[in-house]
């Protein structure tokens, strides 16, 4: 593997981890279809989110700004894909993002809950 896949692989068992912790149940990592990837799907509660992970290095820029129109359209279309196949229902759906930072031998975890919208 790249250098750069290892950092996302590091960068999104963290933020696994790091759900759990804030109570979440990782229902799928890598859910992928031919129209798109969601990096991780996690429910609390009523809520099911689909996670895109940024993880870089460093930040010269907010790294949120890395999901763009259309990779957030990709991930749209794989999550309703997961909704009809899983046969979701009552529940709340968002879509977050959660940044990974390395600097330093340290890293730092910012989420942002519903950093775009979509409808269903």
């Amino acid at each position: 593997m790249q250098e750069t896949a290892l950092l996302g692989a590091r960068g999104e068992s963290l933020v696994a981890d790091w759900l759990e912790r804030q109570g979440f149940t990782i229902l799928s990592r890598n859910y992928r279809t031919r129209c798109g990837e969601v990096d991780i799907i996690a429910e609390r509660d009523e809520v099911i989110a689909f996670v895109e992970v940024k993880t870089r290095q460093h930040e010269y820029f907010p790294v949120s700004q890395a999901v763009t129109w259309p990779k957030q359209q990709r991930i749209i279309k794989a999550a309703k894909f997961y909704v009809i196949s899983h046969q979701i229902r009552e529940k709340v759906l968002r879509f977050d993002v959660i940044t990974v930072i390395f600097e330093q031998n340290q890293h730092k975890i910012d989420h942002i809950p519903n950093a775009f919208q979509a409808r269903f």
